[in-house]
């Protein structure tokens, strides 16, 4: 998939000192920042599909558990009395 595209002439210029810099070259620069991009992008996308489908179940079931219930059970990480988590409740 051929996508030519115009940088203007400071990110050009970025780009090209960076590529000096990491003796790259600019091609290789810009294509590892569009992986790094959508990479991301990508697990951005994902979080939020599972905070709607997380946000569906409460609504669909009532089922949740309390700031405060999380915040008692982390309290207690690394300790010798960690609690388990807390049950899930209407």
């Amino acid at each position: 998939m051929a996508s030519p595209f115009k940088l203007d002439g400071e990110l050009k210029g970025r780009v090209q000192q960076l590529a000096e810099v990491r003796r790259r070259s600019s091609h290789w620069i810009m294509r590892e920042a569009i992986a790094q991009y959508v990479e991301r992008e990508e697990k951005r996308e994902a979080r939020r599909r599972e905070t709607l489908d997380a946000w569906n179940e409460f609504e669909a079931t009532g089922l949740h558990v309390t700031g405060v219930e999380v915040g008692k059970w982390l309290s207690t990480w690394g300790t010798d009395d960690e609690l388990s988590a807390p049950e899930c409740h209407k």
